[in-house]
């Protein structure tokens, strides 16, 4: 039996550890799914509904305790840890009720032909998901799928495996056995689920690793969601508030570490406005207080591992051999702790300008206009989020022509309440949550009559 540690990235402490699931055992895993799966679909979408909602209510109750494995073994502030807890089990009544809407039977007539518009299951999900949000992101990619009346076997990050199956637990005291199930490990379990008898694959995680899944589900022409990696521009227009826009790229860029999907990687700043900009920028980058996630005053945690943590340290010293400018921290990491760094001088040229940093880093490029700006924020194969600062009408203006899927305008990326999130080109393959974003777990079948 081999078993699955995890790590406190902030201390090295072994914080516990679970069974890796043998590759063997897979095929095992997903056939029990999908004899549950008849029985889940069989209740109704009212039955789930209610089931889910119920089971869920656990992750509220338990927020404290939770939070505090998720600081553990993910590193992020405990207070954020908490919240995300929170907020997956505070809304999901509301959830569940968005998710009925999406998925409930519609009628379409003609005058000669009516038509019902079923949203029925695929069967089973996989889902496969990242350290970095490890309650959200598991929570996001099954409760859709659950809804529609799939059963889902759910494979987490190696880096988080405790929270996710102390999740898959909570949710398991009201679920029917085998609607929900966990199998632990890597890369090998990974393609294992892939290559298995499974319907749908929801991914979040790198656009390497959503590459090689789509190649591998294209044999049997597997149904796939893929949210994938960023490289997140910010532009800040002239006429731009510059303490705000500065504090802002400073929240954006050093949150949760800098290991967010939507963070700000690239700022552009017009040539007028950069001194002004960078000074803000810096001078909230200094305010950030570095340190273990279970400590109250800490902002910023420790990279998820030392790999991370190398890959953003290189990232960084190969852009100053390069000749970009330490404007901001740059010294004092240590163990898996990056300091919040800002760089200007940044160029195209660059390796830290067009591959993900996934750290606490903000790269400033100048430029000498808003159009330029625009051109050079399109310049990547890149298209999850950005965000534009500026004179509203100018922005709104500038947000209509970035091949982002999702552009805040004085603002973050994030949409409005039913909204989904979504990506464009090659961050993003399918999406999820809204309306739209729900009804990709599910098959549509139109049954029609004469009228």
């Amino acid at each position: 039996m081999t078993m699955l540690q995890s790590h406190n990235p902030a201390t090295g402490d072994l914080v516990g550890e679970v069974v890796a699931t043998p590759v063997s055992e897979i095929d095992a895993v997903v056939q029990r799914a999908r004899a549950a799966q008849v029985d889940w679909d069989a209740i109704g979408l009212e039955a789930r509904g209610e089931l889910l909602v119920k089971a869920c209510k656990g992750l509220v109750e338990r927020s404290e305790s939770l939070g505090k494995l998720l600081t553990l073994e993910m590193g992020k502030p405990l207070a954020s840890a908490i919240g995300e807890v929170k907020s997956c089990g505070s809304s999901i009544a509301k959830d569940v009720q968005g998710m009925m809407e999406a998925l409930r039977p519609e009628v379409v007539e003609d005058a000669r032909i009516r038509t019902t518009q079923f949203r029925d299951p695929f069967g089973v999900c996989a889902a496969i998901t990242p350290w970095n949000f490890p309650i959200s992101m598991p929570h996001w990619m099954c409760l859709p799928a659950l809804m529609a009346g799939n059963t889902v076997v759910l494979k987490p990050s190696e880096e988080t495996p405790l929270i996710a199956q102390a999740y898959v637990d909570v949710l398991n005291e009201v679920l029917p056995t085998d609607v929900l199930q966990c199998v632990h490990g890597a890369d090998d379990q990974g393609k294992a689920l892939v290559a298995a008898n499974v319907d749908l694959i929801a991914f979040t995680g790198s656009r390497e690793v959503g590459k090689k899944i789509l190649q591998a589900c294209a044999g049997d022409l597997k149904r796939v969601v893929l949210e994938l990696g960023g490289k997140d521009p910010m532009l800040v227009l002239e006429g731009a508030d510059l303490a705000r826009s500065g504090a802002f790229a400073a929240d954006n860029s050093f949150r949760n570490a800098g290991q967010v999907c939507v963070s700000t990687e690239r700022i552009y700043v017009t040539k007028s406005s950069a001194d002004a900009f960078v000074d803000h920028l810096c001078d909230a980058a200094k305010k950030k207080v570095v340190g273990n996630g279970m400590d109250s005053e800490t902002d910023v945690g420790p990279m998820i591992s030392t790999r991370q943590r190398d890959h953003v340290l290189s990232q960084i010293d190969a852009a100053i051999a390069d000749g970009a400018i330490l404007a901001s921290g740059g010294e004092g990491h240590h163990e898996q702790f990056v300091m919040p760094t800002v760089l200007r001088g940044v160029t195209h040229d660059m390796a830290i300008a067009n591959d993900e940093t996934f750290g606490p880093v903000a790269c400033v490029i100048e430029v000498e206009d808003d159009a330029e700006a625009v051109r050079l924020a399109n310049a990547s194969p890149f298209g999850l989020g950005a965000v534009v600062f500026g004179p509203q009408e100018a922005a709104e203006a500038a947000a209509r022509k970035l091949k982002a899927g999702m552009i805040g305008v004085n603002k973050s990326c994030g949409g409005a309440e039913g909204t989904p999130w979504v990506g464009a080109q090659e961050s993003g393959y399918g999406f999820h949550g809204g309306k739209e974003g729900h009804r990709q777990f599910a098959q549509v079948r139109l049954v029609s009559t004469r009228q």
